[in-house]
């Protein structure tokens, strides 16, 4: 064979490794792509498919259930920090909250050192009916002991509620009583007020403190708002501190209580929520009102909503500290097993234009704190506004956006009644251990007051002060030389608040005593001596 026929074989040789090489290739790369999956034109069908595809082909069983429950959570964390998916368990308790009612026995009870005490007996309900007493000790619920063994509370909360109709046994440890007292109560409804106390400050000024916008709150209000107007009433200080909000048409309704016909209350809007205004229809009731209303770091959303409506339409003074910051909107979806979502759909703004949501990102739960550590609490200066988010009222007062109310009249927090020794009993709650010590004692005679001059005569006739400082001391905290002139008054007067709440009052007795040391009430009470911001 000559050189040139070679170099043609050679050359042919190559040529058909060549095609092999590309037909096993072409073989090898069409196995690997043979369950490729064209996306759908949506941004979320990537996710069905692969979802569908862990369904179909996966090596081992899937709990669908338990993957489900894992990852709805953290989608909607994703969106922001409001939008929140809720089992079954949450989602009944989250609604509870706010309907007005659950099913129980209608006690109020605490846990001073490790034994549930009652406090107060709701009138009317199952556990009066049964015979509970304020001061009894709960020691056991149905087969389960509860006293002593480390319970949570939360823990006792859920053995007492049940379905209205259903009957539970609790066992209860009575002063001069030898052996547990065996009550069966037959759960019922137990209305739950957002209304924690209305009364007169004065002969003109009446309080009204409102804990949330719940179902009720509305109606519960304007019951509120008669009495008072009954006995006199010219001014309101409105509470809503530490009020987190609720149902928005609550907080609408109330908002339309004092404004003027036509008077924007609020607007919301969003991607998919062309903008909606609501505004009052002039028929309030208390529109001759003059207003006071109450905020701190703890008053959101719907509380931010009336404060906004009251505040751009220059309808009412705010006093306090700056608000939450919660202007986003949430709409409520119930799934059949008894689980659901709040998808924000809108945020809301006041009269003025405002949105008052803070920024949200990785500080956003740890917020109020840093608030505290640069002073805010302390000093109208450190609070942060954004010069790019000033707007008017309807008077031309300037307001800021963007986090939060700032109230007109700013009230620090305060400090001048502070000391090491109160803050000791602070940390060991020696005030709340103290007044139950002498609830205890005390207990016939406290059942049987049922008015304010009645508990204050009582409660000059103890010596107080030197029983809560023998048994600061016994728990080995003791007051240093000058500090009991500082914070020994204050603290009475929480002690005297707390022993009062044992009475058939309740929280009628303990807020117009504590409410005496309440600084942002004080300057409420006296506008004339402070300066708005």
């Amino acid at each position: 064979m000559d050189e040139k026929m070679h170099k043609r074989l050679l050359a042919l040789g190559w040529l058909v490794v060549l095609v092999l090489m590309l037909v096993l290739i072409g073989r090898v790369w069409l196995h690997g792509r043979k369950n490729e999956v064209k996306i759908p034109d949506s941004d979320w069908a990537k996710l069905m498919l692969v979802l569908q595809s862990v369904d179909r082909d996966y090596v081992d069983e899937i709990d669908q259930k338990a993957v489900t429950e894992q990852i709805l959570p953290d989608i909607l964390a994703h969106l922001d920090p409001h939008s929140v998916y809720l089992p079954p368990v949450e989602m009944e308790e989250a609604e509870q909250d706010l309907q007005g009612g659950f099913d129980g026995i209608g006690i109020q009870f605490n846990v001073p050192n490790d034994t549930a005490v009652v406090t107060h007996v709701i009138a009317g309900g199952p556990s009066e009916k049964a015979g509970l007493l304020s001061g009894d000790r709960i020691v056991q619920v149905d087969d389960r002991v509860i006293a002593g063994t480390q319970t949570p509370q939360d823990s006792m909360v859920r053995l007492m509620k049940g379905k209205r109709g259903s009957q539970v046994r609790i066992y209860v440890q009575r002063d001069g009583v030898k052996d547990p007292i065996q009550f069966n109560i037959i759960r019922d409804v137990i209305p739950v007020n957002s209304v924690d106390v209305a009364f007169m400050i004065n002969d003109t000024t009446g309080y009204i403190k409102l804990s949330k916008f719940a179902r009720s709150t509305y109606l519960e209000f304007l019951k509120a708002a008669l009495s008072l107007r009954e006995k006199g009433m010219k001014r309101l200080l409105f509470d809503l501190r530490d009020n987190t909000g609720g149902y928005l048409d609550q907080a609408l309704l109330l908002s339309n209580e004092f404004l003027e016909k036509g008077d924007l209350i609020v607007y919301m809007e969003g991607r998919n929520r062309p903008r909606n205004d609501v505004f009052a229809d002039g028929k309030g009731s208390c529109r001759d009102i003059e207003l006071a209303v109450l905020i701190n770091e703890g008053s959101a959303s719907s509380s931010e909503i009336f404060a906004g409506a009251m505040q751009d339409n220059d309808r009412a003074t705010l006093f306090g500290l700056r608000s939450f910051g919660k202007g986003l909107v949430q709409e409520p979806l119930f799934f059949s097993d008894g689980s659901g979502i709040r998808l924000t759909v809108a945020r809301y703004h006041t009269p003025s234009g405002r949105c008052i949501q803070k920024p949200y990102g990785e500080g956003y739960g740890y917020d109020i704190y840093e608030r505290y550590l640069h002073g805010e609490m302390m000093s109208v200066d450190s609070i942060k506004v954004n010069d790019t988010l000033k707007f008017e009222t309807r008077g031309g007062r300037t307001v800021y956006g963007g986090g939060g109310i700032i109230p007109d009249v700013f009230v620090p927090l305060d400090t001048t009644r502070y000391t090491e020794y109160m803050g000791k009993c602070n940390r060991q709650s020696l005030q709340v251990k103290f007044a139950n010590q002498m609830a205890d004692r005390y207990r016939p005679r406290l059942r049987e007051i049922r008015d304010l001059p009645t508990l204050n005569r009582f409660l000059d006739g103890l010596d107080l002060k030197r029983e809560f400082i023998a048994y600061t001391a016994s728990q080995g905290v003791v007051p240093s030389a000058g500090e009991w002139e500082i914070s020994g008054p204050t603290m009475l007067v929480q002690v005297r608040a707390l022993i009062g709440r044992n009475t058939p009052m309740n929280d009628e007795a303990f807020y117009p005593i504590y409410l005496s040391i309440d600084n942002v009430v004080e300057a409420a009470m006296n506008p004339d001596n402070v300066k708005l911001f």
